[in-house]
């Protein structure tokens, strides 16, 4: 399976889309959006919005999604066996505000 996930290097929805990928072992690649313009701009294109995280799998791509979301798109699609296994951090959730504090302060922004 090739999944490609357009995150925020640090964010609740985006932690949590890594803790679900993580719960399944899955590999990934973690497309960092905010530090790098080209990878926000491929991610809108390929999305058709404007909203992280998004992930593709397979080709298939789900936009603006929770970790929760993508961990029912596995398993509606049989991609992944049901699992025990308790995520490390929630898995719906947005950022806190020291976070939105600390994005704020170290990233460039560019939308």
């Amino acid at each position: 399976m090739k999944i490609k996930a357009y995150l925020k290097p640090t964010c609740g929805w985006s932690n949590g889309v890594r803790a679900i990928l993580g719960k399944y072992e899955l590999e990934y690649e973690d497309i960092d959006i905010i530090n790098h313009p080209e990878n926000y701009a491929e991610m809108v294109r390929k999305s058709g919005q404007q909203l992280s995280p998004c992930v593709e799998v397979d080709g298939v791509m789900l936009a603006d999604v929770s970790g929760e979301e993508v961990e029912n798109y596995l398993l509606a699609n049989e991609l992944v066996q049901a699992s025990s296994k308790d995520a490390d951090v929630p898995t719906n959730s947005p950022c806190t505000d020291e976070e939105h504090a600390r994005m704020a302060s170290q990233t460039i922004r560019f939308f």
